[in-house]
């Protein structure tokens, strides 16, 4: 199995096999994401691919039961190539239970329908999709590519052919200027779209980035332990969908997970309670150990 430059997945991913499918990020443009900054965008063949995929059928066994393709926007590839590569996979791992990919909006529009339903036939179970904001002009501000029209448009359509959606909410990425406009504006849009599952992560300026710059020279204000538990109760009050809500990364300042709305109100008591902690109490993340 070859990699190439750091391989980024999921913390839901842990268990998975990663077979990197593209390199790199053909958008690369957020200001907040470093992850793909010094690495050019291309797309592997589906044979070095499928190389990779009886390499690991010889090292792991056929017992094999997720598969993650990164890097970041595999749902860019033609459908033919992606089908192949996810039908081939299960043809090697008969035990294979899941396979995913990252995948935004911007993306999801160069695909039809029924390309979706291909992909879903050949094997894709979950598309792993960082919205990071409802609030148009915070994903202007960070030059997501996307409006919110768009993600719940296009989510939509993924999820109407079976195929889980998992989306990511940036805490503090508007920051200060428009923390509550993040909030009630990612819940409106989380309300309208129901994905699957909904993930947090807690913006860290990540050296390098235009919005680390933006912080260092006070163009940016971040938020506070207490303003991100704030901001994140927010959002929780204003949920009325139906998903499954995850704070599942190290940079998070609340460990809240559950059933919304079943367990929304002992969300938002935990909430609560974290903002009477000190705020000295709370541990601050490094980007660079992200």
């Amino acid at each position: 199995m070859r990699y190439e430059g750091t391989v980024y997945r999921p913390p839901s991913e842990a268990d998975s096999l990663l077979i990197q499918a593209t390199i790199g990020c053909p958008h690369n443009q957020c200001t907040f994401c470093g992850m793909y900054r010094k690495t050019k965008f291309r797309i592997r063949s589906v044979a070095e691919i499928k190389e990779d995929l009886r390499e690991a059928r010889n090292y792991f066994g056929n017992d094999v039961q997720s598969v993650f393709f990164p890097d970041g926007n595999t749902i860019l590839m033609k459908t033919d190539q992606l089908a192949a590569i996810l039908d081939y996979a299960n043809q090697l791992f008969p035990q294979l239970k899941r396979m995913t990919v990252y995948g935004s909006a911007q993306y999801f529009k160069l695909k039809k329908q029924n390309e979706f339903h291909r992909l879903r036939n050949a094997g894709l179970t979950r598309i792993h999709s960082g919205m990071e904001s409802g609030d148009d002009e915070t994903l202007r501000n960070i030059n997501k590519g996307c409006t919110s029209i768009e993600i719940i448009e296009e989510g939509c359509k993924v999820k109407e052919t079976g195929i889980e959606l998992s989306e990511y909410i940036l805490i503090g990425i508007g920051g200060r200027e428009r923390t509550k406009q993040h909030a009630l504006e990612s819940a409106r849009v989380l309300n309208a779209l129901t994905p699957d599952f909904v993930r947090l992560r807690t913006y860290v300026p990540w050296l390098g980035t235009p919005l680390y710059e933006d912080y260092q020279q006070g163009r940016f204000h971040l938020l506070s332990p207490h303003e991100a538990i704030k901001e994140t109760h927010l959002l929780v009050a204003n949920l009325t969908g139906s998903f499954q809500l995850y704070s599942d990364h190290v940079s998070n300042f609340a460990w809240v997970n559950g059933n919304i709305p079943k367990d929304k109100p002992d969300i938002l008591e935990t909430l609560e309670q974290l903002t009477k902690v000190p705020e000295d109490n709370f541990r601050q993340v490094d980007s660079r150990f992200l």
